[in-house]
């Protein structure tokens, strides 16, 4: 588990690493940058994530087939996923410009609405290599060829911060974008990233030999509805959980610059450590699938396991740091006194979810392995809109604590969803076959 989960945890940092970079380097800009890119980027990730968790089913496919030694059926997933990764692309892209206006209406702050127009005009022709690269990430992890994930995702930082450092600040002759330009170096980073990928596929394919296994490339209707079929439930979660983040993003924006632009760093910051869990996630899929695929209930059951305490270990440990050092890691993003005072409240807020956000994204991943996608989605569904949201709200207005009841509901949803994805866990693997 940790050969598999570790190159995954680092790709995943490199991922979120672009957005740390993106948040640094938008911090001279001033707190309406740093909100107005935080909030493009909780619009932006519910909408083009839903895309990508309807790939997910891929995990389950790929990594079964592959269990069970059939690599012409490894293939064929992958050549259907990326027909339905095309077939997504407009429908995201048009729902992304469509939630522009919904998001001045719901009051945000004009100063921010001003630069986050342009900037998810940017982030828009990136939706296509995201989704790409997503289809192809799915299948080389699961055939345990994950060193080209990280590579990409880890080299797509330079190649992001060179474009930071050339669109926003107008360096060797460019014109100086601001906040825009942070959106048009990330859709050059994603496109690098879906290339390396294909290449990788292309090369790995020589190499083994497994390049005279041919499957045609027009689409199969029947594997596409199945990859439908098993993602949309994990699609349906992402847009769940991306959207309570995008509504308390927006209801953050209806205060001040400095609370908006601490939420939006102290989402970075959890991001970051996400990042690792969601990179166990991955594997504890791959390696669940796997056993599944030969058959092997135990083996099954001990990838689930093994994942779960990896990410316990790593999840605990993060929650102490944003306990102990709140303030210290804020001002790695930004001086603004007061922006460090309110995203340090918040950080040690979210170090008593760190735990449960840990159990339960790999819990996620240990199901879709077993090809249990939907269990997860409900059980997101009753804890972020029916505990989380509300109390969020009531918190933050009502009551009068801001960003710091945004965070407290939050948190009223993260610990009872962990809870009961560990015990959901449990109870599917007592059984004698998963």
């Amino acid at each position: 588990m940790l050969s598999l989960a570790a190159p995954l945890a680092l790709a995943e940092l490199g991922w979120m690493a672009m957005g740390v970079v993106d948040t640094i380097m938008a911090g001279p800009l001033g707190a309406a940058a740093v909100g107005a890119g935080s909030l493009g980027n909780m619009v932006f990730y519910p909408i083009a994530t839903w895309g990508v968790g309807l790939l997910l089913g891929m995990d389950t496919l790929v990594s079964q087939s592959f269990g069970a030694k059939d690599v012409q059926d490894c293939r064929r997933t992958l050549v259907n996923g990326v027909w339905l990764a095309l077939a997504l692309t407009p429908l995201l892209a048009l729902a992304l410009w469509g939630s522009i206006p919904l998001v001045g209406a719901a009051g945000a702050n004009p100063r921010v609405m001003a630069l986050l127009g342009p900037y998810l005009g940017a982030l828009i022709p990136g939706v296509l290599p995201l989704l790409l690269f997503t289809a192809f990430r799915r299948y080389i992890q699961a055939i345990d060829f994950v060193q080209p994930v990280t590579f990409a995702l880890v080299s797509a930082n330079l190649v992001n911060f060179a474009g930071d450092w050339v669109l926003m600040y107008g360096h060797w002759g460019a014109p100086a974008m601001g906040l825009t330009g942070s959106g048009w170096s990330t859709t050059i980073a994603r496109a690098y990233m879906a290339a390396v990928l294909w290449i990788a596929i292309v090369r790995h394919g020589r190499r083994s030999g497994r390049r005279a296994v041919r499957v045609p490339w027009r689409p199969d209707w029947a594997r596409v509805w199945r990859l439908i079929g098993l993602g949309w439930p994990a699609a349906a979660q992402i847009l769940l959980e991306g959207a309570v983040f995008t509504i308390v993003s927006v209801l953050a924006a209806r205060l001040d610059e400095a609370s908006l632009a601490a939420h939006g760093i102290a989402v970075q910051v959890i991001s970051t450590t996400y990042a690792v869990s969601l990179g166990i996630n991955s594997a504890a899929a791959v390696r669940v699938g796997q056993a599944v695929g030969r058959k092997d209930a135990r083996g099954a059951r001990v990838a689930g396991w093994a994942a779960l305490l990896l990410s316990s270990l790593f999840m605990g440990a993060a929650g102490l740091a944003l306990w102990a050092a709140p303030h210290w890691i804020v001002r790695r993003f930004i001086r603004d006194a007061a922006v460090v005072a309110t995203g340090g409240v918040l950080l040690r807020i979210a170090a008593f979810f760190e735990l449960f956000d840990g159990v339960q994204v790999v819990s996620t991943g240990a199901l879709r392995g077993l090809g249990d996608t939907s269990t997860p989605m409900r059980l997101h569904f009753a804890g972020y809109w029916l505990i989380g949201l509300p109390v969020a709200y009531v918190l933050c207005f009502p009551f009068g604590w801001g960003a710091a009841g945004i965070w407290l509901g939050l948190s009223a949803a993260l610990i009872p969803i962990g809870a009961a994805m560990v015990l959901v866990w449990r109870k599917r693997t007592m059984d004698k076959s998963p």
